[in-house]
């Protein structure tokens, strides 16, 4: 009982099979998840590299009436 016969062994290979091979929905849904890291990232870094630039404030050298 304390050991995993060759059944436990086979369910745990299928499910692994189900979740991360093969053509499934699961590994495409998890590619693009990783796809979205990665850019989110790339987006971070750049903003980090590049500093902002100061806005202008425009005013009127005519008085308010």
């Amino acid at each position: 009982m304390g050991s995993l016969s060759i059944w436990h062994w086979l369910i745990v290979l299928v499910v692994v099979l189900i979740l991360f091979g093969g053509r499934g929905k699961i590994p495409e849904l998890m590619g693009d998840f990783a796809k979205g890291i990665k850019n989110f990232k790339k987006g971070m870094s750049d903003d980090e590299e590049t500093p902002p630039k100061p806005v202008e404030n425009k005013t009127d050298d005519a008085p308010r009436t």
